[in-house]
């Protein structure tokens, strides 16, 4: 693992190997600014030189046995497991995430490399299609596999560096298929620990490569005919620009959200509502809000509304926030200054148009204080976009029709928690909400890494989920037989 010492810097994996540029990157803690390293940034040359071996290893890694793909996985997450503590205080040194978040998200990218280890075993198995229910097709049979469509690029933003890396690297090595992957510049120290890890490995040389390119340098490597697929998660304004530029490319992009959760009439036991504002306060908090499926807008059924306000304040203000070391904090900072800043900017456009603050709307440095705004209007950006910080509208909805509807009415579509305990209620909600998941019972910030995760409308196109990303990085090819006696 890197040894986040301030006078390291740490090399990069190219093509399976370490090596160093000619200039350095340097990471800084977002809780105090303190240097926690640095890192080598590839040359132009290097780039080319980790492309080129992927190329090159191609069509070998697509024939490699599912049992080598399938080992090197389990190794993985075996590793990722024994060395979750110090992997954990990594990620909280980069990105400011409390401990307590830091090593869920270590215990999540275990399941996600474990999880393609078992896919890549029974992935793949072909299937058998006869094609004698016409005359012309008698004697002939159709066999269906997937192949890997060719090198991946990875581009992985900072929130979850090390599990958001996971899911670009670990499905298409599963399916064979080379991986560039490029971490974010901000936090690129937990992408190197998965370098590591996997040039303990048998895979081949060029099989992937880890390089922290500045992201001025990602055009290039989008642009690159070699590179035919791209996993990009990250701003909506990024991600459709880079599906623009290269529209021939297979592109998956996971760009975000403005999660609404929804507390309908009959989730109306005191219990009930403690548990809803519990889970609300928590995740419109946690990851300091920089999760596209936190909590950002709570929609309330009429009935209902005037008791949970005060639970959902209760509970926001029942977060810890400082330390992100401090195994008590719940709430960290921002990935840094500017970022605070631009919630800040956009709480005080709220609260000029009229929105209540019911609680926080404190900016301290990186860090903003978890904040509750009621009577937020519709127009103002945090009603529109996503805030990616530490902040929770609530309004009302005067029945189960209007709280849907609320939810549609943005140009986002990935999550929605809904609280009911009616059986037809859940259905009625999974048939009506325009998003790429309904989560029944508890927040839309509920994930599980073998689901299909991703979106509609601006939140994406694609989906994420261990089998469901190796289903996008293949494509189905068909051979048929003739002369077959069926």
């Amino acid at each position: 693992m890197p040894d986040t010492n301030e006078a390291v810097t740490h090399a990069f994996w190219l093509a399976g190997r370490e090596a160093t540029g000619e200039s350095t990157l340097e990471v800084t803690s977002p809780w105090d600014g303190r240097r926690v390293g640095a890192v080598s940034v590839p040359t132009e040359a290097q780039i080319e030189e980790a492309v080129a071996a992927a190329e090159a290893v191609r069509g070998e890694f697509a024939a490699t046995p599912a049992h080598v793909r399938a080992a090197a996985l389990d190794h993985v997450a075996r590793r990722l497991a024994e060395r979750t503590e110090e992997i954990a205080r990594l990620i909280s040194d980069e990105n400011g995430k409390p401990m307590k978040w830091a090593r869920g998200e270590v215990g999540r990218a275990v399941s996600v490399f474990r999880l393609a280890a078992e896919e890549a075993r029974r992935f793949n198995g072909g299937e058998a299609q006869r094609l004698d229910t016409d005359a012309g097709g008698e004697g002939r049979l159709a066999l269906t596999r997937r192949f890997p469509r060719g090198t991946v690029l990875g581009i992985a933003p900072f929130n979850f560096p090390l599990n958001l890396c996971a899911h670009k690297v670990a499905p298409a090595l599963a399916v064979g298929a080379p991986i560039i992957l490029k971490p974010a510049p901000a936090t690129p120290l937990s992408a190197l620990v998965l370098g590591e890890l996997l040039a303990e490995t048998d895979l081949p040389a060029g099989s992937w490569s880890v390089l922290p390119v500045p992201n001025d340098q990602m055009p290039a490597l989008v642009q690159d005919e070699r590179l035919p697929v791209i996993s990009f998660t990250g701003s909506d304004k990024v991600g459709y620009a880079i599906q623009a530029s290269v529209p021939h490319k297979h592109c998956t992009l996971e760009l975000g959200g403005n999660g609404a959760a929804v507390v309908l009439s009959d989730y109306a036991a005191d219990a009930d509502l403690d548990w809803a504002a519990t889970r609300i306060g928590t995740f419109s908090n946690y990851q300091g809000g920089q999760s596209c499926i936190s909590v950002q807008r709570v929609i309330a059924d009429a009935s209902v509304y005037e008791r949970l306000l005060p639970k959902v304040v209760a509970a926001v203000e029942a977060q810890v926030t400082g330390d992100p070391s401090d195994d008590a904090t719940d709430v960290g900072p921002l990935v840094n200054e500017d970022a605070a800043k631009r919630v800040e900017s956009w709480v005080d456009e709220a609260v000029q148009a009229g929105a209540k603050l019911l609680t926080g709307g404190k900016r301290e440095g990186a860090s903003y204080a978890p904040t509750v705004l009621a009577d937020v209007p519709a127009d103002v950006t945090i009603s529109c976009e996503e805030v990616f910080g530490p902040v929770l509208t609530i309004q009302r909805a005067a029945d189960e029709e209007a709280a849907f509807a609320a939810v549609n009415d943005s140009k986002y579509g990935l999550q929605t928690g809904v609280f009911t305990r009616d059986v037809q209620t859940a259905f009625r909600a999974h048939r009506a909400l325009e998003v790429g998941g309904v989560i029944v019972g508890d927040v839309p910030s509920y994930r599980a890494d073998q689901m299909p995760y991703g979106g509609v409308k601006k939140s994406g196109v694609g989906r994420e989920g261990v089998r469901f990303a190796m289903e996008d990085y293949t494509y189905e090819r068909v051979m048929v037989l003739t002369g077959i006696d069926l």
